[in-house]
């Protein structure tokens, strides 16, 4: 245990002098390990991860089997330690040891920052490749099996680098040098939405790339757990290209995709645009218009039905597009295709609260290898989610549940027969916290 003997006088808070010392002994500030850990066990999805890696270490020399490293490094990031670095102090902590699978005081300490960082680099292609169905396999198995129709959300966004990382370059849409990742989410019957992959790219990345590739395996796991499911793709207009819609047909997907205006759609939408514009005079308010119409570019093979929403903003007609081969009414599409927002939530999610931003590594493939742990602490958010239904915790939010729920304090005693934590007794919801450990154990 990394104990600071080190002692800082405060002036008096109530009627007594204050002393704080980092000498507490067998003391955790993040006893919310254990749910992280019933929540893997449940699904497996660590000892899936582990299975999906060649470890061509001296099996005679290794202390750290990857299992426990991939474990402490997904769990530190759950709980907001998203630097390898805080792991040179956390691998002593006793829920930490106890949620790898170490006793959680007489336990050998978890790897080191070195360690991890050697791991993480040595990560090849083939690891990462097997790693990401492994995670799209135990995302999609929670999906409930009764869903008729599947929802898959994909988009981009930009990660900002600050350094020397292969394949970091300008973009100028985001105006910065970053890598584009790509991530799509799933939702079933449930109405939840669940990461299901997450692709690292270039700088530079077109629409494109590796787009077709994570969608063919993404309904491929699909169709295999859903063989009558209806899959829909939504998606911005970056992919409302012929490629994507060519892809959807030959795999049978439905498809809501917008589509970036030009002067031939607005042409089409000359009466809907007149309209809005009509109304807006004469009633004033903000008026909504809806319409559809078959629309060909050059490129396109064949006519498809497009949909077009008419408003104004700002003293200005703001048309927008959407391409299709569902059969709902303009209306109930566009705001269908509308839902396409949570992902960005789902986006923002991941690198705001777990932080998946920290892509610092000098070479591609290990900022690859830690996009896809922070996508697997995503995974498990979901499950502790899952389980906290009908709670006040359902709906929250990674970073919210980690304040809420798994930051918790606890002193920790080892017997001989047993290892007790000690929890908070001033806990604000120890009910809900039992609750959903009791849901997560019996599942």
């Amino acid at each position: 245990m990394n104990n600071s003997k080190s002692k800082t006088q405060i002036p008096s808070l109530g009627t007594k002098p204050v002393v704080a010392a980092f000498d507490g002994g067998d003391i955790t500030s993040d006893a919310g390990w254990l749910l992280v850990a019933l929540a893997d066990r449940k699904i497996g999805l660590t000892d899936a991860l582990a299975q999906g890696v060649v470890d061509a270490r001296d099996p005679a020399k290794v202390e750290h089997p990857v299992e426990d490293m991939l474990k402490e490094r997904i769990y530190a990031i759950i709980s907001g330690y998203q630097d390898c670095n805080d792991l040179d102090f956390l691998r002593s902590d006793p829920a930490l040891k106890e949620a790898c699978g170490r006793n959680a005081i007489t336990g050998a300490d978890l790897a080191s920052q070195p360690t991890l960082s050697r791991f993480e680099n040595m990560l090849t292609r083939r690891d990462l490749i097997r790693m990401a169905k492994e995670i799209l396999c135990c995302s999609t198995a929670q999906i409930p099996k009764d869903s008729r129709e599947i929802i898959l959300d994909v988009d981009a966004t930009d990660d900002p680098t600050h350094g020397s990382q292969q394949l970091t370059l300008f973009n100028g849409h985001y105006d910065e040098h970053c890598y584009v990742p790509l991530h799509v989410f799933a939702t079933g019957s449930d109405g939840k939405r669940r990461i299901v992959a997450s692709v690292l790219r270039p700088g530079n990345a077109s629409y494109k790339t590796g787009l077709i590739g994570t969608l063919r395996a993404v309904t491929k796991a699909l169709r295999k757990r859903f063989p009558r499911a209806r899959i829909i793709l939504r998606g911005d207009s970056d992919f409302g290209k012929p490629l994507v819609r060519s892809f959807c047909r030959k795999y049978g997907l439905r498809y809501s995709l917008g589509l970036a205006s030009n002067s031939a759609l607005l042409g089409k939408g000359t009466e809907t645009m007149l309209r809005t514009a009509v109304t807006k005079t004469v009633l004033g308010g903000d008026p909504v218009e809806y319409d559809e119409f078959s629309y060909k570019a050059r490129s396109w093979p064949s006519p498809e039905r497009v949909i077009i929403k008419c408003e104004v903003t700002q003293e200005k007609l703001n048309p927008r597009f959407v391409v299709t081969n569902m059969s709902r009414a303009p209306e109930e599409l566009y705001e269908f295709h509308c839902g396409r927002g949570e992902c960005e939530n789902g986006i923002k999610e991941l690198k705001l609260d777990l932080n998946s931003g920290r892509t610092s590594c000098s070479r591609f493939l290990a900022n690859q290898a830690r996009l896809l742990l922070h996508t697997a602490a995503m995974v498990l958010i979901q499950v502790i989610q899952d389980a906290a239904a009908g709670t006040r915790y359902a709906a929250m939010q990674a970073g919210t549940l980690r304040v809420r729920l798994l930051k918790i304090g606890a002193r920790v005693v080892e017997s001989v027969r047993r290892v007790c934590f000690h929890l908070s007794s001033s806990h604000p919801d120890q009910q809900g916290w039992s609750l959903i450990a009791d849901r997560l154990l019996t599942g």
